[in-house]
């Protein structure tokens, strides 16, 4: 089941962001990020839920590149979708990851996205 922020915020009627992240820390400061700044937000954790989510035409994807997801998958289904990809990492795990960075818009440490959330959740991966 896919979750949003407040429905009834301001820029409602703008496309949502689509998160893709399991960690509950990030869910949280994700959907309170968002809900500050007036963005919507909706979270997916499935393959399914994600496919589903792509029938709204999120302006942006924010892909948790540490969570151990069938990316290749996930890939495949948002590059049909053509919004910007900000996948996220962390340091230790940077190489791990690094087969994905390339299907990516942008690829950001934890903390980086941390830093920078209200501005991506408001200006996507271009600003």
């Amino acid at each position: 089941m896919n979750k949003t922020t407040d429905p009834g915020l301001a820029g409602d009627g703008e496309a949502p962001v689509l998160a893709v992240v399991s960690d509950l820390f990030f869910v949280a400061r994700i959907r309170e990020t968002g809900r500050l700044a007036g963005v919507r937000v909706e979270f997916a954790r499935t393959p399914a839920e994600v496919e589903a989510a792509l029938a709204h035409g999120p302006r942006l994807v924010l892909v948790d590149l540490t969570a151990g997801y069938d990316y290749a998958r996930l890939f495949t289904a948002l590059a049909g979708a053509r919004s910007p990809v900000l996948g996220y990492t962390t340091h230790a795990l940077g190489r791990q990851t690094q087969p994905w960075h390339s299907r990516c818009d942008r690829v950001v440490t934890k903390e980086t996205l941390t830093q920078e959330l209200p501005r991506l959740l408001k200006e996507g991966v271009s600003a």
